[in-house]
Order: structure tokens, then C-alpha cells, then sequence
């Protein structure tokens, strides 16, 4: 199982990046399947501590009962749009998927249950510094780091 701080260590920069990408905002959205196969999409917050990356669900939440079922997810961050006035100082989106580990209940006043992330892959989405193409910068455990430009 590959944790956050697997992430960290094996890419530091752009684990940082990632990290900062997706704590600029509070919600972010997370994709589970259906026990149909389809794709279900739902807002959730997520936090990286101990080198972890965690998110709950609440009880009774279509989404707990959905990874429970099939672990899949895909955790998108806030999304924003590149400055008009300097696209090229865009952060980009970030998106990890992977398996939901079930952790035990959420801790403080919510009802719910944790998972902690099992990571197979992260990627980021960008503009190169001339603003002229788009940077999709992927992460696996078996391949390493990739850069792809398009126009």
C-alpha cells in the first residue's frame, strides 16, 4: 500500500505542489462507483497528516457505503480558473486515486468513518511558463514521475 509519505519521499517538489494545490480550498470532490458500476460524484473534505491522506464520510453517506463495496475512488482539488492577466501563474488541478482504507471513526463532533488513501496515482494539471501548452505531470508507484506537454 502506498501512503502520502511515500509520495513525499519518492517526489518531494511535486508532492508539494500537489499538497498545496489541494489545501488552497476546503472542498474538494471525490468519485466512488455505484453498485450499478456507475460513477457517483460528491464534495468531501480530505487532510494530509501524518503522512497520510485521510476523508470521512458520514453515517448512513452513499459515499461510505459505495467504498466499503469498491474501494476505487478519485479525489479531485478545489478547481479555480487561471488568472486572466497571468495564466501562466495558474497552480493547476490536482487529482489522486487509488483505494479507500477503512480508519476507524471520525474524530471530533461528526458522526462518520474514516479512510485513509491507498495512493496508485497522482497527477497534475498545468500551463507551461509561456502559458502556450497544457503540463500533465503524472505519479505512480511502479513508473515514477512523467511530464507530457500538449497543445
Amino acid at each position: 500500500m502506498t501512503a502520502w509519505r511515500d509520495v513525499e519521499k519518492a517526489v518531494p517538489e511535486f508532492s508539494a505542489r500537489v499538497r498545496r494545490i489541494f489545501d488552497a480550498h476546503k472542498h474538494k470532490t471525490i468519485a466512488t462507483l455505484r453498485a450499478d458500476g456507475g460513477p457517483r460524484i460528491s464534495g468531501i473534505e480530505a487532510e494530509f497528516a501524518d503522512g497520510e491522506l485521510t476523508f470521512g464520510s458520514m453515517t448512513g453517506a452513499r459515499k461510505g457505503a459505495d467504498l466499503h463495496r469498491d474501494p476505487r475512488f478519485a479525489l479531485h482539488s478545489p478547481s479555480v480558473d487561471p488568472p486572466q492577466d497571468d495564466p501562466a501563474g495558474w497552480a493547476g488541478d490536482a487529482k489522486i486515486a487509488g483505494r479507500a482504507v477503512p480508519a476507524g471513526p471520525v474524530e471530533g463532533d461528526a458522526e462518520g468513518e474514516r479512510f485513509r488513501a491507498a495512493i496508485d496515482e497522482v497527477v497534475v494539471t498545468g500551463l507551461n511558463a509561456e502559458a502556450t501548452m497544457l503540463v500533465i505531470e503524472s505519479w505512480t508507484p511502479a513508473r515514477g514521475l512523467r511530464r507530457t506537454e500538449r497543445k
